[in-house]
């Protein structure tokens, strides 16, 4: 089924084109507009067919109906722990055990076709538009746009705080700005280096507690990079417990203790500001942390 939106035209909307109300009053883009007017019964005004160019005038209603799109990715039930969701936006808790998208080491058990078969068994067009990732071993709040319009409008606006253990104790707060590559163009490993670095990568940390042996910290990125957290802190000396991939600290945890446990957003239709939270899983040992 189509997502259906209807806008009441107010007296700060009327005198303006229904394309302007729409692409810089409500986000759409133009590509968007576009396919809209292509549709049948993409847009209408007062229920009548209408053209992106025809004014409005307070006490009209608009009508987007949003395509849906056919899904590319075989929908296949697993357990989900879903934390919110609506006509626009899913948020689930993600299990450091899943991956996010089917690849040659993953075929059917990954985050988007468990979020297909969900989408698919409410009568929803079942594709997957993750607004962000989160590595295989990584674990907590992923955020998926159920249409065009929330996927262009939170393209790069949703923001995460994470929290991991590390190797070693920290205290206080700090910076890591150095820049990432990728030294072998076949593999995902990247690596820092100011000399050769050519993606600009900026983490910031805060200590909250240690066990004298580790340290679990707060991490906020200013940028996104594949693998920042994990290769920005075993830059600095102190590797994600159980990132064997750039570390080797407390392997027997098993994955990285790497945990997004907040996002905030603006919801891309109503425009309320919203925050959602998952506590880590059992293996980070939050009560060791003082």
């Amino acid at each position: 089924m189509p997502r259906v939106i209807n806008y009441n035209i107010d007296s700060g909307s009327a005198g303006i084109k229904i394309f302007t109300f729409l692409k810089y009053r409500n986000g759409f883009s133009t590509k968007l507009i576009r396919t809209l007017k292509n549709t049948e019964n993409g847009i209408l005004l007062n229920g009548e067919f209408a053209k992106t160019i025809e004014i409005l005038k307070e006490g009209d209603c608009l009508t987007v109906s949003l395509p849906d799109s056919a899904s590319g990715v075989e929908p296949l039930k697993a357990e989900l722990d879903i934390v919110y969701e609506d006509d626009d936006i899913l948020v689930i808790n993600k299990s450091p055990y899943m991956a996010m998208h089917p690849t040659h080491n993953h075929q059917g058990d990954t985050l988007a076709n468990a979020v297909a078969a969900h989408l698919a068994g409410e009568g929803k067009a079942g594709v997957f538009r993750a607004v962000g990732r989160l590595d295989k071993g990584t674990s907590g709040l992923v955020v998926c746009a159920l249409n065009h319009l929330a996927a262009c409008k939170l393209s790069g606006k949703v923001k995460k705080e994470y929290i991991a253990v590390v190797a070693g104790v920290l205290e206080g707060s700090g910076t890591v700005d150095v820049p990432i590559y990728r030294p072998d163009p076949m593999k995902t490993l990247r690596a820092c280096s100011y000399e050769k670095g050519t993606e600009p990568a900026l983490t910031r940390w805060e200590a909250l507690g240690s066990d004298g042996e580790s340290t679990l910290i707060r991490l906020r990125l200013e940028t996104g990079r594949t693998h920042q957290i994990r290769v920005h802190m075993a830059f600095t000396g102190h590797p994600l417990a159980g990132d064997t991939y750039y570390g080797s600290f407390r392997p027997e945890a098993g994955h990285q203790l790497l945990h997004c446990g907040k996002v905030s957003l603006t919801h891309p239709v109503t425009g309320e500001e919203m925050e959602f939270t998952a506590a880590p899983p059992g293996e980070f040992g939050m009560d060791n942390y003082s």
